[in-house]
């Protein structure tokens, strides 16, 4: 049953709604959450939900933009960082979400609002990669490829997850191929060649 609360704009009680649906999503899961605990977590009648978002697909992409937004303003701050450090610290924020990562690929097939979500995401994630060989030295000729590589890598990693020492070699391996692979988190010595 909703509790009885202040009137809420309809901005706040959406946010309500997206943030009780994340917390479902993530530590129970999507298929294992019902409309009616989000609607209990968030503190409005279940119907409420439907004049927010279409369906729980509709309310799965709210939570992944609100993911994808707080992970974004979060990598804004490491931009100073090395790339290796960049990219172990991306895998292990998705890490934070495999039970979203792994919804996302199972529902892209049956989904078409999660489809355009995961091939939005995909675009921004290898552009991100793009930028970051670009800065290891990767040849133009060379970049779409060590993209695609780099996509299979992380998903690897993400869904056959290792100890923290061999996800890290293969994320310094995967930030400079062929060049000078350990290098201590912030030294700046390192030249585009790899030297």
């Amino acid at each position: 049953m909703p509790r009885n609360r202040r009137p809420q704009n309809r901005e706040e009680k959406r946010d309500e709604i997206v943030a009780a649906a994340t917390e479902l999503f993530t530590g129970t899961g999507y298929d294992e959450t019902p409309m009616t605990a989000i609607a209990a977590a968030a503190g409005v009648a279940t119907n409420t939900i439907y004049w927010y978002f279409k369906d729980k697909d509709a309310l799965l992409v709210a939570v992944l933009d609100r993911v994808l937004a707080e992970a974004l303003a979060d990598a804004g701050t490491r931009t100073d960082e090395p790339w290796s450090d960049q990219l172990l610290w991306a895998v292990e924020r998705l890490e934070r979400y495999s039970r979203l990562v792994t919804v996302v690929h199972a529902r892209t097939a049956i989904s078409p609002v999660i489809d355009a979500w995961h091939a939005d995401f995909h675009r921004l994630a290898e552009d991100m990669l793009a930028g970051g060989f670009r800065s290891a030295g990767v040849p133009e000729e060379s970049l779409r490829a060590s993209i695609q590589i780099g996509v299979f890598v992380i998903e690897g990693l993400l869904l056959h997850p290792g100890s923290a020492e061999s996800r890290r070699e293969v994320i310094d391996l995967l930030a400079h191929p062929g060049g000078d692979r350990r290098h201590p988190p912030g030294d700046r010595t390192r030249t585009r060649s790899g030297g």
